[in-house]
């Protein structure tokens, strides 16, 4: 399997001035593969691996006491009967969240031993930003069991970890050179490949990119075994509610979660407490869907009613669709049958064409895109989802199949008179003017090849 987040890995390492980096995401997107892979391209095994979930002993010694660098790389070293020597060794810290104080000592490291390469990792990283007042906060629902300010915020490089994108899937199941083309933004390049590419979308929307998933369906073409997979990964997650989460917040966490579903299979697919729970409001569930978005399991799409530059600061954070952060489980979770990958382009049109939007949405984000979408103001016009690029802000219409029909789109149009407009669907590529015909399969690298040139 081959990431494309390990060439950003690379480029970190090369930096003459770098502080330590901390791998961010949701549960089993890959980010232990990814460390012993960097470890192993990098610096040729010479590294050391702690993992602080299974190895306790070493953890308890961490936690208590001095945690400047010498202190904890002599803990390590005397644990693992290893020597630790910066600027040749590359120290591996998974699952860091289960050590508030190694987490903290990051700052230390970073001013004081900088010259020794730490790459850590963890689930539920985003709530201990939070904790410490960084970018994802956590607005009224901060852990009690865990101390706030434990996150070194602005003394660590962070890089979030994704599933895996349509272009990865393709290379796991042995198509290379086609995930190459894919890569290149290209669509004119793919055309004669074009119902091949739509039967592997087809397949990924199914398996989705959690890297288990993915490597059992490329091992057996099972889609049986992947729903297993996904099984067990949701398992593990309600499980995560249980351990990580405040007691007082769980039965929130649990109905926005499984709501997502029924949520964006409904025609207008903004999200509504009021169909969670009877009476329920927005105030009651913010530090829950906080924590959901914190842990890296769920992506808010905010409203825009006036597309213009800077796009962050014209989002409207009371009306927002949920989606999930991985398009498979969203299919497992839905109960889905695995049987629906053989029903022509069904796969493409079921939840209302949520499936597509999910996969969309993915695609954007993994490019570096934090979309939003548009409605009008009487409610009778909407485009799923619209993008700030280097020339303004373009929409992005998602057809289900290979229907092209965008009504909305032409009002959008007609109103903001945008630098391009994207229109992605089974359909074949058509580079116009302004409204660009782009295939789904090779949506995300040409939005970006288009938008960030």
């Amino acid at each position: 399997m081959k990431r494309n987040i390990l060439s950003q890995m690379m480029a970190w390492n090369r930096r003459k001035v770098r502080k330590p980096l901390v791998l961010m995401g949701a549960r089993q997107v890959g980010k232990t593969w990814l460390l012993n892979e960097f470890a192993q391209t990098a610096y040729r095994g010479n590294a050391v691996y702690v993992n602080l979930m299974k190895m306790r002993m070493l953890r308890d010694q961490l936690e208590g006491g001095d945690i400047t660098p010498k202190s904890v790389l002599e803990k390590i070293g005397i644990a693992l009967d290893v020597e630790i020597v910066p600027g040749k060794t590359l120290l591996l810290l998974d699952e860091i969240q289960e050590s508030s104080n190694v987490l903290t000592s990051l700052k230390f490291f970073n001013e004081d031993m900088p010259e020794l390469a730490i790459v850590a990792a963890g689930s539920l990283l985003g709530l201990a930003v939070g904790r410490a007042g960084g970018a994802r906060s956590l607005p009224n629902g901060e852990n009690p069991n865990e101390p706030r300010g434990s996150f070194p915020v602005g003394k660590v490089n962070l890089l979030d970890v994704h599933p895996l994108d349509f272009p990865e899937f393709v290379r796991a199941i042995g198509k290379n050179r086609l995930a190459d083309r894919i890569e290149s933004g290209d669509p004119s390049s793919l055309s004669p490949y074009a119902p091949e590419l739509a039967e592997m979308l087809k397949r990924y929307l199914l398996v989705g990119g959690m890297p288990e998933a993915v490597n059992v369906y490329a091992d057996t073409g099972n889609m049986r075994s992947v729903r297993d997979v996904q099984s067990e990964i949701l398992s593990a997650y309600d499980a995560d509610f249980v351990k990580h989460a405040p007691l007082s917040m769980l039965p929130k966490i649990r109905l926005l979660w499984n709501a997502i579903p029924s949520q964006l299979a409904k025609e207008n697919k903004k999200f509504i407490y009021s169909a969670l729970k009877t009476g329920a409001r927005a105030r009651e569930y913010e530090s829950a869907l906080q924590w959901l978005d914190d842990a890296g399991m769920v992506r808010q799409v905010y409203r825009v009613g006036t597309p213009r530059l800077p796009l962050k600061s014209y989002r409207d954070f009371s009306a927002f669709r949920l989606y999930m952060h991985d398009v498979g489980l969203l299919g497992a979770m839905s109960d889905l049958p695995p049987s629906a990958v053989l029903e022509g382009n069904d796969l493409f049109t079921n939840f209302k064409g949520a499936l597509a939007e999910q996969y969309v949405l993915q695609e954007l984000t993994v490019n570096g895109f934090e979309p939003c979408y548009w409605t009008n103001d009487a409610g009778n016009a909407e485009v799923e989802f619209v993008i700030q690029g280097e020339t303004g802000v373009c929409p992005v219409e998602v057809k289900a199949g290979i229907n092209t029909q965008a009504k909305s789109l032409k009002v959008y149009r007609e109103l903001f008179s945008p630098p391009f407009a994207f229109r992605t669907s089974l359909a074949a590529a058509n580079d116009g003017p302004v409204v660009k015909d782009i295939p789904l399969y090779v949506f995300g690298p040409a939005a970006k090849r288009l938008c960030r040139a």
